[in-house]
């Protein structure tokens, strides 16, 4: 008698219904959607096109694994800031992020502008105590569309970070209600 084949867990399948644009904790996994694998191994994004970045600046890449059909529904927010040593209030660096297009290729190019003084609320902290906290640019986050063929490109100063977020739409559309 043949000993009976390894049962198979099912699939993770992220929860369906959500009601605004929601980050994808596993994007780093490769899960983009309702039964998906592992991302294959992908191949390093061509970066030639791209110019290099300044003696005090750093070039950052983002590369994000999907299909066309899938990336209609995907943005991908860029979280930009440094670590720094804060107290009870809240922290905010002063900067922006500008999109530029390469020359000769048209190709979207992100930079960031500022991130050197910190601006915060005043409040009293009576502890005193500080602790370590990654401080992000101030203003609305930046929200970018996902080309599956393009890199995301971003040239910061070489004392700040890029993070980043995917963020999936509801695919359920909901009526408004006129007034």
């Amino acid at each position: 008698m043949a000993p009976a084949p390894p049962k198979t867990p099912p699939p993770i399948r992220p929860s369906r219904g959500l009601a605004r644009w929601v980050p994808l904790a596993l994007a780093g996994l490769g899960v983009l959607g309702p039964g998906a694998g592992p991302a294959p191994a992908a191949q390093p994004p061509d970066l030639s096109p791209y110019p290099p970045a300044a003696a005090e600046e750093r070039r950052w890449v983002i590369s994000v694994p999907t299909t066309p059909a899938a990336a209609e529904d995907l943005r991908v927010e860029l979280v930009v800031g440094r670590t720094l040593l804060v107290d009870c209030n809240r922290h905010l660096l002063q900067g922006s992020v500008a999109e530029e297009s390469v020359p000769g290729w048209g190709y979207p190019l992100y930079r960031v502008k500022g991130g050197s003084p910190v601006v915060s609320t005043r409040m009293a902290c009576p502890d005193q105590a500080q602790r370590k906290e990654f401080v992000r640019l101030a203003g609305s986050p930046t929200l970018l569309p996902v080309n599956p063929r393009l890199p995301i490109v971003v040239v910061a100063p070489k004392d700040l970070e890029v993070r980043w977020r995917l963020w999936r739409a509801d695919p359920r559309q909901r009526p408004a209600r006129p007034f």
